[in-house]
């Protein structure tokens, strides 16, 4: 678990500012434009990689490609769960409103745009996790090919 610590405190500081981010776009009025939601990716992106570059700097010698992509993708998926839960959370209890404007905007055909929306939010965050943290490894690992 000591392994974890920082992952998941860099998970935590990633969803925060990402919840940031969401609210912010909310009081311009720009958070039912799904072509905002990119900037996740960057936002996320940066924690992985900082995640990643922390724990070779900590580990130095001991760092290895399974021990910086476990740390990646700890980070992801921290930062995913909890802004999943905080946007289940804002759609349902602070804006009743918002999954109404959303599916104006986006979808009239779904019975349960509600539960789309949720499992939409965390798959692009758990497929962005991956795909970073598989991106960020290839700057980070350890090269086999003997130098010259």
């Amino acid at each position: 678990m000591k392994n974890l610590t920082l992952p998941i405190r860099f998970g935590i500081v990633t969803s925060a500012v990402l919840m940031a981010y969401f609210l912010i776009l909310s009081l311009m009025g720009k958070h039912t434009n799904v072509f905002f939601s990119l900037f996740n990716g960057v936002i996320t992106g940066l924690g992985i990689y900082e995640t990643i570059k922390y724990t070779k700097l900590r580990q130095g010698k001991d760092f290895n490609y399974g021990k910086g992509f476990t740390a990646g993708i700890t980070t992801g998926f921290v930062a995913t769960l909890l802004f999943t839960i905080f946007f289940a959370f804002y759609s349902t209890e602070l804006d009743k409103d918002f999954l109404t404007e959303l599916s104006q905007v986006w979808s009239k055909d779904y019975a349960n745009f509600e539960g789309i929306v949720f499992f939409t939010v965390s798959i692009m965050g758990f497929a962005t996790t991956l795909v970073l943290t598989l991106s960020f490894m290839q700057l980070f690992k350890t090269s086999n090919n003997p130098k010259k």
